[in-house]
């Protein structure tokens, strides 16, 4: 899915926009197993879940179309690249489906891209190998414009199967305009993540209308009700 008109779509269609999402520290495996139970009732594209809860989600999601979905060096990407492709590798050993890695921030602000190029195509090879999705998160909130441009470049470059806009705990989440500049940027077949502060229908759909091709919510089921009406 490449975008879509401003037609309204069904909540099937919409479900299989989100990436159904559980990553606050303080999460029970109370509450992700209660998100799970909402991700299989409708249907979402996955379940993105804290890599200790991505066994119990590939268990729990085994037979379904519900991919599990998991974050690599989150929320910072200042972690070295060795550790991030351990997390990778265990990640997906233990059922990921798809891992949405932090880029390191720092080293983009200072122009240091080929390092920030290896990090992101190190961890594209390791779940490319083990035939997974990699989404790489810009943060756009931290950056300028000449700076996400920069970052989906280099995601491209890497071999990334997406680029997203935010891990939804820096000081914003995403925007439309950023959606827009990141699709102009990478082009109509890549992946367009928008992820953080997405908590209504017209957030969703101003969203996708500017070029998303996934959306990392955790207000999903609240939009699919609203989208019902």
């Amino acid at each position: 899915m490449k975008g879509v008109s401003k037609m309204k779509l069904t909540n099937e269609k919409l479900a299989k926009y989100m990436d159904h999402t559980i990553l606050t520290a303080d999460s029970t495996q109370a509450d992700v197993e209660k998100t799970l139970a909402e991700a299989k009732k409708y249907n979402t594209a996955s379940i993105c879940v804290n890599p200790y809860w991505v066994e119990l989600a590939a268990k729990e999601l085994k037979g379904t179309t519900v991919e599990v979905c998991t974050v690599i060096g989150f929320p910072l990407g200042a972690n070295t690249t060795a550790t991030k492709v351990f997390e990778v590798n265990d990640a997906i050993d233990k059922g990921a489906d798809e891992v949405d890695m932090v880029i390191n921030i720092g080293e983009l602000k200072q122009h240091h891209d080929a390092e920030v190029e290896a990090d992101i195509k190190a961890l594209a090879d390791a779940a490319h190998a083990k035939k997974a999705i990699l989404k790489v998160i810009i943060e756009t909130a931290l950056l300028n414009d000449e700076e996400k441009v920069r970052a989906c470049k280099l995601s491209v470059a890497a071999g990334a199967d997406f680029v997203k806009t935010s891990t939804g705990f820096s000081t914003a989440g995403a925007k439309a305009a950023d959606i827009k500049l990141m699709r102009e940027t990478v082009g109509p077949d890549l992946g367009v993540k928008a992820s953080g502060g997405i908590h209504s229908a017209k957030e969703a759909y101003d969203m996708i209308d500017a070029g998303a091709s996934r959306l990392g919510v955790s207000a999903s089921i609240q939009i699919l009700k609203e989208n019902e009406g």
